[in-house]
């Protein structure tokens, strides 16, 4: 079994866009209302838009989204991956850090919808 988790977005291609300049993502699907989102051909996100195809349980867009869920994503090339980010100009919260718990870099952002989403580096990884 994998996690392919979903987040309900406001505007599918605004999400794409930034998951794809972030974190270099690539688009699986595409479409205006749902998106697969892919890394070395497998999917690894989901977008799907508020209002899209009726499903009760995608939550409410008036609340805060994800609260208390964070999307973690482990980058092999955790330096690659910070100039990803900084090329994208993605709201960066706290970092780039090590965080010596885990004995990794890591660096904390904000999609555009307001989900907090990790990039990590792998385990151990305590470069500069």
């Amino acid at each position: 079994m994998k996690p392919q988790p979903l987040i309900a977005v406001r505007d599918v291609a605004t999400s794409r866009r930034w998951y794809q300049a972030a974190l270099g993502l690539d688009s699986g699907h595409g479409g205006d209302e749902y998106e697969q989102l892919m890394a070395d051909g497998e999917m690894i996100l989901q977008l799907h838009r508020w209002e899209a195809h009726a499903h009760p349980h995608l939550g409410q867009p008036d609340i805060a989204p994800g609260n208390g869920v964070l999307l973690w994503f482990l980058a092999e090339d955790f330096d690659a991956a910070i100039r990803r980010v900084e090329q994208a100009g993605a709201e960066v919260l706290e970092g780039p850090k090590v965080n010596p718990n885990a004995q990794h870099r890591e660096i904390w952002l904000r999609d555009p919808d307001g989900y907090v989403v990790v990039v990590a580096g792998p385990y151990g990884d305590l470069g500069a």
